[in-house]
Formats: C-alpha cells, structure tokens, sequence
C-alpha cells in the first residue's frame, strides 16, 4: 500500500507526541515530590505540546516543539543529573560558585542544593563565611532562589533553610526570611523528623529573635503531630534533638517510647537512658520498660552508659563488662568505672579488672583517667587485691604533677587517698599550706563549701592517723564549725533518733545532741559515762574534739566517751550493708579522736516500732560497746 507524503508526515508526528507523552510521564514519575508550580509548569509544557501537535503542520511541529523545548528548559532531564552530579562532588566552594560562571542553567532547587554543599564544606572552615557571603555569585545564587523559592522541594527546605543559619547570614538578610516564610507555609507539609531537626538547628545555630519566632511555632507542630513517629531510630534522633527544648514535648516523646519501648534495639535502649540523665528525668514507667528489655532480651550489651538505678540491669552490665574488660581503652574503664561509682554499685571482680587493666597498661595511662579511677574506688571504698602495686602507680603518676592540677582536683584526690588511707605526707602538705587552703576560706558557693569540708577531713586525716606529720595545718579559726553544718534538713530517722535520745538522757546535762567537731564531722549525740555505766556532765570536762573547748577538768579514770552516728539509706552501697567511702573515713576519724561508737543503721530502727523498743535499743547498744571495750 502506498503512503503519501502528508500522510507520511502525520504518522512521524504522531509517534513524535506519542514518544514525548512518554517523557513527560516518566518526567512525572522521577520527580513526585516536585512542588505546585513545578507540576504546574510541567502540565503546561504537555498542554502545549498536545496542542502544537493536534493543530500545527508537521514543519511548524518541529519549530514549535524546539522553541518550546528552549524556552522551558523541562526536557533537559540528563543535563540537570550531571548538575547534580556536580553540586554533590565538589570539593571547594569555588567549584560551586563556577557553575553560574559556566552558564548551566541551574533550577530553584539545585541552587538550594547548592547552599546545602556549601555549608557542608565550609563546616570546617567558618573563617571562609564572610567572603562567601560578599561574593557577587554567591549574591546572585541568593536572588535565583528567592525568585520562585515555592518550587524548591519539600525535603530540600528544611536542609536549606538549616544551611543558611549555618552559613551566617544576617538576620536582616530578605532571602533568610522569604525562605523561613516558606517554610512556615509549608509546615503542615513537611516531614515530621525534618521540623525535628530544623527545631535542633533554630536552637543551636541561631539565638536571633526571629529564629525564636519560628522555633516556637516548630515546637507547637511537633507536640501537636507527635502521633506520626513510627519508628524508634526516629523517636530516639528526637528525643535528643529537641526533647530538651519543650517539657510538653518531651512528655509526649515518652508516651510514645513506652508504645515503642519493644522495638527499641540495645542501642535506642541505651540512648533513651541518657537523654533521661542528661536532663535529670525520672520517668519510672519509662525507666521500668527499659529495664525490663535490658534484662529479658537476648542481645549482647555493648559499652555504655546507665544514670539511673536498677538492681538486675546493674548485675547483666557488670557481668557484661567484665567479659569486655581486657578489650576497653583506659577511658572506656574510667568511665565505667565512674558511672558504677554515682549508682553506688560495687561489683568486685568489675572492679579488681578495672585495677587490673589499669597496672597492665601503667606506662600509658593519662593522668585524668587515673584521677577518675582513684575518685571512684575512694566512693565505693573499694581496695584492689594488689593494693600496693596500684598506689605506687597512683603517687608516681601524681609526683610532681598533683601541684599543677586544678585546686578542686587537688582537693578531691587527696582526700580520696585519705579516705582509701594512702595518703602520703608530701600530698597532706600541698593542700594545707596556707597559700593554697586560703583561696577556699570563706567561701560563699556550695562548691567552695564543699571542698572546704573535704579540707577539714585531710586536716583530720593528719591530725589522727599521721601522728608522724610535721604540719602545716588547718589554722583554729578555719576549724571552727560552720552554721551550715547543722544548717540540713532533719530527716525522719534523725528527728526520732532525736526524741528517743532525750528521753534516754533526761536531762541536757547527761548528753548532748549535733555535735560538731573540728574533724568536719557532725554526731548525732555525744555522751561521757564512768567506769560504772553512769552519764557524767560532759560540760565540766575537756572535750579536745571541739573547736572550741567548754570545759577544764580531764575526764575521769575509765570513762569512756560515746558518739552516736546514725547511718541512712543513701550512706551504703546499693544493696549492700557496707558504708560508702565518704562514712568509712567518718567513722575511722571519731574511733581515732578516742570515741566508743554507737552506730544506728537504717535497716535496723525500722524494725523498731515502739518507743520502748528504741529505747531498750539505744541502751543496749551502749552496754554493747562498752563491753566490747572493755574486753579489749
């Protein structure tokens, strides 16, 4: 059959429209996140096009379609691929800025994408940012954008609009603010994880007042669409962006762990237990759900971090740990060793590991990693079977470097070397020379406060267990006791204990109740019996314990000063009836200081119900000690 020319001509055009309906279809597909004004400038060029066909000559076919190809620029799908290409291999933000140079013709959203790598390499070299902004390329970049910033994708705004606060540009910038407009348009439209993290960079990059603005409204979308997190990576990546930002927020975010909580892997586990501590959270069904998938699931716990206590958690760590031991660097085993320390948890094949790795690696060991390793076992009280081995490394690291460290640190390792009762001479004297004690004296802060107190216990530390120690010491004003010593608030056991002992006592005379000595240590009561068993009036005699003695007569022949040291809940181990370090060094000063102690723990006056059975208890307790003296 023959075919005539025009016919011919037809049937090439049409399977000209059909191949081009092909393209914009498979245009369509490529790019389904493409904003409003980009489909409808793609449904345009179909329109045309269709249109040309159906109407116009074969000849005036070709003219249009190339005309329109020209002016659209839809068609050139592979050139924009090597763009992109380009933009994410660039290695200089020169590279980037040649491209408007090179005349490509460069779309909305690729000129965002732009920005995008040039905050990603500048990210290391912030010196770069203000010529970069000054650039007349880098200007011109700015403009395209803000000429359509409507058809820049919904995932690319929030990275852009995070790479212009990284970029530094000013607030006043109109280009900043057209695009955090955009995005406030378009937040319903967003991803939830991308407002997450465009409310991270609001808060961190950026402390202007319209960054405010927007990180306010940010934080409303994310506490009103928090139902939309699917995943736990997702929920956990939150958590710690932005749980901190909003306490409504974070409230959610926990609900909704608790309904993720068993898909959570050991390291989501992990991560939800330190966002908790880093904000000092105490959310116990959040707390009891991860525990409760720590013990039961059967994976292989890493290194890591825990902040809060539970018995079963602590055992499966310990036990853990203790088969990672030899493989851990010196931090990982100081940090470990630390965070055991604050539970108050003493696991002695953990720690004698601990000791141990740190001898078999004693050449190389920093100096940090040493003192947080001594601060905890001086804690926990905890004394390594190859003690000498291990205090010999701790005073040759220290040697010459201790008068170097921070005052505070100065202070802490001593007196954890008194309390683990290894403290040398030369260590005593660095920290009581005047010239270092007196920058603490005085002081109005908790921090000096404390650290004042732990001078007072070195200072007691050389007085009663250095009978060799030449000075110098503590001045007698500076021992005095402070108002803020007995300035604590009075715990349950302390004010029946209280009440108990005046009745024991009868009389203000024949006792006395919050002594504090000039050890920096305060009784709960004090008493002086004969060799008989009978009260005598402590004021008529010397009390050398005291800053400032009230009496003048030396005791008489055989009597025996008492000191009632009560012990509460948090002065132990976790489940366990041995005292930490800080209690053990109390109790050795008031032994030393010639003292017969009558401990009241805890566990043992909430088995006493009534107030005959507390006072029955007391006074056998004396009879206790006193015998026990005696048969010495």
């Amino acid at each position: 059959m023959e075919v005539s020319g025009g016919a011919y001509g037809d049937i090439m055009a049409a399977h000209l429209v059909k191949q081009c309906t092909c393209l914009l279809r498979e245009a369509a597909r490529l790019a389904p996140a493409m904003a409003p004004i980009g489909q409808l400038r793609l449904a345009r060029v179909a329109h045309k096009t269709l249109t040309s066909s159906a109407t116009s000559p074969s000849s005036h076919f070709s003219s249009s379609m190339m005309k329109l190809v020209d002016s659209e620029k839809v068609f050139t799908l592979y050139p924009e691929n090597h763009i992109d290409q380009l933009i994410k291999k660039a290695k200089r933000p020169e590279e980037l800025l040649e491209l408007l140079d090179a005349g490509h013709h460069l779309n909305n959203n690729q000129a965002a994408l732009i920005f995008i790598r040039l905050s990603q390499l500048l990210f290391e070299k912030p010196e770069d940012k203000a010529s970069l902004i000054q650039d007349a390329r880098f200007q011109q970049l700015l403009r395209l954008l803000n000429s359509q910033i409507s058809s820049v994708w919904h995932g690319t705004l929030p990275r852009l609009l995070r790479s212009l606060y990284a970029l530094g540009l000013p607030e006043t910038s109109k280009e900043l603010q057209s695009v955090e407009q955009e995005v406030r348009w378009r937040m319903r439209r967003l991803k939830y994880k991308h407002l997450a993290l465009l409310a991270d960079s609001c808060a961190t990059l950026s402390q202007k007042q319209h960054s405010k603005e927007l990180l306010a409204e940010l934080l409303m979308h994310l506490e009103r669409r928090w139902t939309e997190i699917e995943d736990g990576r997702t929920l956990v990546t939150i958590m710690m962006k932005v749980g901190h930002l909003s306490e409504s927020l974070m409230n959610r975010l926990e609900d909704k762990c608790l309904e993720l909580v068993e898909q959570f892997g050991p390291d989501e586990l992990r991560k939800v237990l330190v966002v908790l501590a880093a904000q000092s959270r105490r959310s116990v069904p959040l707390l009891r759900a991860v525990s409760y998938h720590l013990v039961q699931k059967p994976f292989h716990l890493t290194k890591g971090k825990l902040n809060f206590h539970q018995t079963q958690v602590c055992q499966r760590l310990a036990a853990d740990l203790l088969s990672l031991a030899p493989n851990l660097t010196s931090g990982e085993v100081a940090r470990c060793a630390k965070s055991f320390a604050l539970l108050k948890w003493l696991n002695l094949p953990l720690f004698e590991a601990f000791a141990q790795h740190f001898l078999n690696r004693a050449q190389d060991i920093p100096l940090p990693h040493l003192c947080s390793m001594l601060l905890a076992f001086a804690r926990l009280n905890f004394h390594p079977d190859q003690e000498d081995q291990f205090f010999s490394l701790v005073h040759e690291k220290l040697g010459s470097e201790l008068a170097g460290l921070e005052p505070a640190l100065q202070v802490d390792l001593v007196w954890a070397l008194c309390v683990l009762q290894q403290a040398q001479e030369a260590e005593l004297q660095t920290v009581l020379h005047p010239k270092f004690h007196t920058q603490f004296l005085g002081g109005e802060s908790q921090k000096d406060q404390n650290i004042f107190q732990k001078l007072l216990h070195i200072n007691a530390t050389a007085l009663l267990e250095h009978p060799e120690y030449s000075g110098p010491l503590l001045p007698a004003s500076a021992v005095a006791p402070r108002l803020s010593a007995l300035d604590r608030k009075v715990t349950p056991l302390q004010k029946e204990l209280q009440e108990t002992l005046k009745g024991l006592l009868g009389s203000t005379d024949r006792g006395s109740l919050e002594v504090a000595t000039q050890y920096g240590w305060v009784l709960d009561a004090e008493v002086l019996l004969d060799s008989d068993g009978q009260f005598l009036p402590l004021r008529d005699f010397v009390a050398p314990h005291l800053a400032q003695p009230i009496g003048s007569q030396p005791p008489p022949p055989g009597a025996k000063r008492l000191a009632f040291l009560r012990w509460e809940f948090p002065n132990f181990n976790n489940r366990s009836k041995d005292l930490l370090g800080r209690f053990v060094l109390a109790r050795r000063h008031i032994l030393a200081a010639g003292f017969l102690i009558v401990d009241v723990p805890f566990y043992e006056w909430l088995e006493l119900k009534s107030e005959w059975q507390k006072g029955a208890y007391l006074k056998d307790k004396i009879r206790k000690a006193m015998s026990e003296e005696l048969a010495k």
